[in-house]
């Protein structure tokens, strides 16, 4: 089955915009850009923006129970740590995830992909980290494995917390002796909350060192809420990426980007915290590879690829070009993912045709699904 993408106003490859062009695919794959094709199958842009579907390459959407009910508490000023000791925070949702069926888990994961797939998301990462024992742990995993999607769906092991009954050293060991070795057979990646009572940096380096022994890729959440090294660490190991960087250092950064470490931004996490964001356009400057993802969890409860662009534009003062590469290409090497996040010749055909004539209603147009309609390797899903 080939397919004809014509009359494309505006095109952003994944790297620069094309105007008046076409895309051709087949079997799932680019073709060609801007040739005469024929095909048996024609979708006519009629001269709007086209681009490669979003990447989110930061979620946690495998769990049960909500949080809206820390809202009050937020707008109170109260911080991440004070919501937790009120009996919210990332134990309320392990509590609640622990009596969750896989079925429910499976069921509410396939809800939030759908929506996200609707918004132009075609590959979403997908952590675990609110079992925190090994059953829930691996029952979480086995969950994201199991979940039906239009979305490819990258399964992640997170060490996120310290549960009730251990300290943060005893836990440390039961997840290198007890949990990555199940892990490992179900996770592409192992991530790590390095930060002020999760994990510290020895601890985390532990634990990511002897992931990769069971096959996983480091990523690592880095200086989210304070500067500890956190991201000096992902520099050591050469991780895939570092997450949040709120508050790393210049030197720090400056590492990341020698060590090729991805820096990825979530900027609906200081928007629903109320928080200060991360400088991206220093980032930028210093040429790191910046991505951009929704962190989709309890406490942030966003899948709209849109809405982080939006945010990254007006609030991390990010180019469009650049926040646009942030969430396609840049969110694909986030991943390790090389064929998929941009429109070349040989990678998968996963788009999104807009109705929009150009890039800039993305940021400009806020609150509304632009996504006329989402190709996912070749195949047409109209909204």
């Amino acid at each position: 089955m080939d397919l004809l993408i014509k009359n494309i106003g505006i095109l952003f490859n994944g790297y620069k915009f094309i105007r008046d062009t076409s895309v051709y695919i087949e079997n799932g794959l680019i073709k060609s850009i801007g040739k005469n094709e024929r095909a048996e199958e024609v979708i006519d842009a009629n001269g709007n923006f086209v681009m490669p579907g979003f990447i989110d390459s930061h979620t946690h959407i495998a769990f049960a129970g909500y949080r809206d009910f820390e809202i009050e508490w937020k707008i109170a000023g109260l911080s991440y740590e004070e919501i937790a000791r009120r009996g919210g925070g990332i134990l309320y949702t392990v509590e609640e995830t622990r009596k969750a069926s896989e079925e429910r888990i499976i069921k509410e994961m396939e809800e939030r992909a759908r929506e996200m797939f609707m918004h132009g998301t075609t590959t979403i990462e997908v952590k675990s980290g609110y079992g925190l024992d090994k059953k829930n742990e691996i029952k979480l995993l086995e969950a994201i494995n199991e979940l039906k999607s239009n979305a490819t769906i990258i399964p992640t092991y997170l060490a996120h917390a310290i549960p009730h009954g251990y300290d943060s050293e005893e836990y440390t060991g039961y997840v290198i002796e007890e949990i990555l070795p199940e892990a490992g057979k179900l996770a592409r990646f192992a991530d790590v909350f390095c930060e002020k009572g999760y994990f510290n940096v020895e601890q985390s380096e532990r634990i990511l060192k002897e992931a990769k022994q069971h096959g996983m890729l480091p990523k690592i959440h880095a200086d989210e809420f304070s500067c500890m090294g956190c991201s000096r660490l992902a520099a050591k190991l050469k991780a895939i990426s570092a997450d949040h960087l709120l508050m790393a250092d210049d030197e720090s950064l400056m590492e990341m980007k020698k060590a090729g470490v991805v820096a990825t931004l979530l900027p609906a996490t200081p928007f629903v915290l109320n928080e200060e964001y991360p400088n991206a356009r220093k980032m930028l400057n210093m040429g790191l590879n910046v991505a951009i993802a929704t962190d989709m969890n309890p406490n942030c409860y966003v899948g709209n690829m849109q809405f982080i662009i939006q945010l990254a534009v007006y609030k991390l003062k990010m180019p469009i070009v650049d926040a646009l590469k942030a969430a396609t290409i840049n969110a694909a090497k986030a991943l390790n993912l090389k064929d998929v996040g941009s429109i070349e010749y040989g990678k998968k055909a996963d788009l999104i045709i807009f109705d929009a004539p150009s890039p800039n209603f993305i940021p400009y147009y806020i609150g509304k699904n632009l996504v006329k309609t989402v190709i996912k390797e070749g195949r047409v899903y109209s909204q």
